[in-house]
């Protein structure tokens, strides 16, 4: 049965909204202090990204139509008119899995139809635009200590238009980061898109009923309480040679999206120059 309830140092005031519960998230790896390796987010954990994303002061930044949903291992907040994820949330530990990923992408049954995209299909633009990915917000890889956990991220709930430069390059190389990093220290991830006014790019409006994000964004935090942020635009300039260009205080990006996130002062407006460097020998798979 899952467990939907807030904790009391996590009491969501104020807040109202309607959750889908479609996983089981497993017991808690970042609150749990015992050393536990690997696992999924705990409800706490959502309840606390709630509190980051809905609390105090972010209210404006909150579609007027949104769902929470609570897969295995992840949550994903759905803008429903937009009909995608507008914000995901997960937490990992020591990589013990290996599962295989689903070759398949399906619109998810126990959502409803208007809060995600209208096709599983392929994103395709027209001759001569940039190539587009059915792009994850949540990657496979990292849920691949359940079979459930890594089908659930080929829900259209947890795919958005990504160009397919930005998903195999400067969005790859960000899971690889938290792939490797994982087996150092647990992390906690929180990501999103943005939804601009270039309408230039909404090319799958017809197909998907779904405008193209114009940005997308990410935050690590590990367990030492240091942190990094990414800021990409989505078009074809965020190779994985330009990484380290997307960098952003987390500062800055609170500013941006009228959030805020629970790291200290000085990680809060610190801004690197390089993204952490892989680890020789790391296993990205």
């Amino acid at each position: 049965m899952h467990d939907d309830s807030n904790p009391p140092e996590f009491a969501l005031t104020g807040l109202d909204l309607p959750v889908q519960p479609r996983g089981k998230p497993l017991s808690p790896l970042w609150f749990s202090g015992n050393g536990t390796k690997g696992g999924s987010p705990s409800a706490r954990f959502a309840a606390l990204v709630s509190l980051l994303i809905i609390g105090a002061g972010a209210q404006a930044q909150t579609p007027t139509h949104s769902l929470r949903v609570d897969y295995e291992g992840f949550s994903v907040w759905l803008d429903c008119d937009q009909h995608g994820a507008y914000r995901f949330a997960y937490s990992v530990g020591f990589d013990t899995g290996d599962e295989p990923r689903a070759d398949h992408f399906s619109l998810d049954p126990g959502v409803p139809a208007h809060c995600q995209p209208a096709s599983a299909g392929s994103f395709k633009a027209p001759p001569g635009k940039p190539r587009f990915d059915r792009g994850h917000q949540v990657p496979a890889n990292h849920m691949d200590w359940s079979s459930l956990a890594i089908g659930d991220t080929n829900y259209m709930t947890n795919i958005l238009p990504q160009t397919a430069v930005l998903n195999r390059g400067a969005w790859l190389a960000t899971e690889e980061i938290i792939e490797c990093y994982r087996d150092v220290q647990d992390l906690r991830v929180v990501g999103g898109a943005i939804w601009g006014n270039n309408a230039h790019n909404d090319y799958f409006v017809e197909s998907h009923g779904i405008k193209t994000p114009d940005y997308f964004w990410k935050v690590v935090i590990r367990a030492d309480g240091k942190a990094q942020a990414w800021l990409f635009p989505n078009s074809n300039a965020p190779t994985r040679a330009r990484l380290n260009k997307y960098l952003i205080s987390i500062a800055s990006l609170e500013k941006k999206l009228g959030e805020s996130f629970p790291v200290s002062e000085a990680v809060r407006k610190k801004r690197y120059s390089k993204s952490w460097t892989i680890p020789a020998g790391c296993d990205k798979g």
